[in-house]
């Protein structure tokens, strides 16, 4: 899954939700960027594995099947 369309998919999960989503692609280096969701966040890179993806849900509090 390539950042674009987990960063799609996740704020769409947060609207329907109620939860404050924000990305900043600024806040990294080189591809990396900082999700946040609610008062937590996350580093994000180009492209997301499973296990990666499960990662910065569990990072950000969400349940794995969120996204």
């Amino acid at each position: 899954m390539n950042r674009d369309a987990f960063l799609r998919d996740l704020r769409r999960y947060c609207r329907k939700n109620g939860l404050a989503f924000d990305w900043d692609p600024v806040h990294g280096k080189g591809g990396h960027g900082r999700v946040t969701v609610g008062e937590r966040f996350t580093t994000v890179q180009g492209e997301i594995s499973r296990g990666r993806r499960e990662a910065i849900l569990k990072q950000l509090g969400l349940p794995k099947d969120a996204v």
